[in-house]
């Protein structure tokens, strides 16, 4: 996969580089425990500057979600399913799943992050049914 330092700030290159691995980590604050999305300098609970990059389950739930009928980037065809998902730890996160599964969602659906390569050559996470 691509790897291109000037997308990548000094915040989230840890997270893009994890996700190229297949295993997305978030920041998670060393004092109060709490993952935070995106990643930042510091945690919005303790206003700790202390954190380790944490793995985490992937799994998640449906809290939104809303279809794109525009192709924006040669990679990315039209129509593509945009997901709002709460992870189970906790931060929401703004991702996108198969258009195909369109008629199977709803409000709560649980669902799973996986991993996409795309023909631009960059991995982004993205949701799939469980």
């Amino acid at each position: 996969m691509k790897k291109n330092p000037r997308l990548y700030s000094p915040y989230d290159a840890p997270m893009w580089e994890s996700i190229a691995e297949g295993q997305m980590k978030l920041q998670r604050c060393s004092e109060s425990g709490v993952f935070r999305y995106p990643p930042g300098p510091m945690c919005p609970v303790s206003l700790s500057m202390e954190y380790e990059w944490t793995p985490i389950s992937g799994n998640a739930k449906v809290i939104a979600w809303t279809v794109f009928h525009r192709q924006y980037l040669p990679a990315y065809p039209a129509p593509h399913l945009v997901v709002a998902v709460q992870l189970e730890e906790g931060p929401i996160m703004v991702s996108y799943m198969d258009h195909a599964d369109l008629d199977k969602i709803e409000l709560d659906t649980p669902v799973k992050m996986v991993y996409a390569d795309h023909p631009d050559g960059y991995r982004v996470p993205k949701f799939a049914l469980n």
